[in-house]
């Protein structure tokens, strides 16, 4: 079964979506929408298919894929539904949890499937990691970069929100008891009130997550630290690997009095794909789309790391 696809929004991930969605043998990139003709166009030509300025009529495709600048959601999501096409769209669904909830209901209500973008599900050493964790304890995300100019929202919904959603997913899908957070405005070229950093505390039935986020770094960081009682599980997400920690020894002082002598076991466990983040979403959203994959459930993954950022920002702003 091949799927019709048209892509809304051709800019930094839309680009990326474009050529994983052309490279898809599962997939047939039907249409390019974009209202900027030179930039639409270019993806366009690129991948052999058309484009067009306004989404218009769907009745060329079977589902979407909605890739633009995150204001507009609200409204082309809501067109997309309209006509009843399922979608994937990029994070965050809105800029707000309120809009965020109104387009899952409005799928929920017409059983139309939906599946939200949060990509570092499918980052190869995540999905190594989630395998072995067992019971966590306590979990520290770091998301650092430099800054970007292009990026009008805080980081709470551009970063924050990937490793909120991770820290729900480690720890078996459960709702924070309790967000505690700080948000620092520093950059002056950002939007009045979009925050530079945000320092955040998940607190969970069986354990601690921790979880910061910040563009004024001058190293791009993405790492994650996953602690067990017996053990730690580190994952660098840009590298895409794992390392699993296991102290077993401590003795005391050196002979030579100099220091202290400890042994650790180190594993490198071999990854469950070595796949692109973004092929294998895709593969997840085609089987959404045949069946394969209950739409309910997939909806209901969406909206708690959206919550989790809302209560963040009303923290911040108080």
């Amino acid at each position: 079964m091949t799927h019709r696809i048209a892509l809304v929004g051709t800019g930094n991930m839309g680009s990326l979506h474009a050529r994983v969605l052309a490279q898809n043998e599962r997939v047939d990139l039907v249409r390019v929408i974009d209202p900027r003709e030179e930039a639409g166009k270019a993806v366009a030509d690129r991948y052999e298919t058309q484009w067009t300025p306004e989404i218009g009529e769907l009745s060329d495709v079977d589902a979407v894929v909605l890739a633009s600048a995150t204001e507009v959601h609200y409204d082309l999501a809501q067109e997309i539904f309209r006509q009843g096409k399922p979608m994937l769209v990029e994070k965050p669904v809105c800029n707000s949890f309120e809009k965020s909830q109104e387009i899952v209901s409005l799928a929920a209500k017409n059983d139309i499937p939906l599946m939200c973008g949060l990509l570092e599900r499918y980052n190869p050493a995540v999905m190594t990691a989630r395998a072995l964790v067992n019971e966590p304890v306590h979990l520290m995300a770091r998301r650092h970069g430099p800054y970007a100019p292009r990026i009008k929202t805080g980081v709470a919904w551009d970063l924050l929100v990937h490793d909120v959603d991770l820290a729900i997913q480690f720890f078996g899908g459960a709702t924070p008891a309790r967000v505690t957070s700080g948000a620092g405005y520093f950059h002056p070229s950002s939007v009045d009130g979009a925050e530079d950093t945000i320092e955040t505390v998940l607190s969970f039935p069986t354990g601690l997550a921790t979880v910061s986020a910040s563009r004024l770094g001058q190293k791009k960081v993405r790492s994650l630290v996953v602690s067990e009682l017996d053990r730690l599980i580190e994952i660098d997400l840009l590298r895409r690997d794992v390392t699993i920690y296991r102290h077993v020894s401590h003795d005391s002082v050196t002979p030579d009095g100099l220091g202290y002598r400890q042994q650790t076991v180190i594993e490198i466990p071999e990854l469950v794909t070595a796949r692109e983040p973004l092929a294998t979403q895709l593969d997840r959203f085609c089987d959404l789309l045949e069946g394969k994959i209950d739409a309910a459930a997939e909806r209901d993954l969406i909206l708690p790391s959206h919550h989790v950022v809302e209560q963040v920002l009303t923290q911040a702003a108080a």
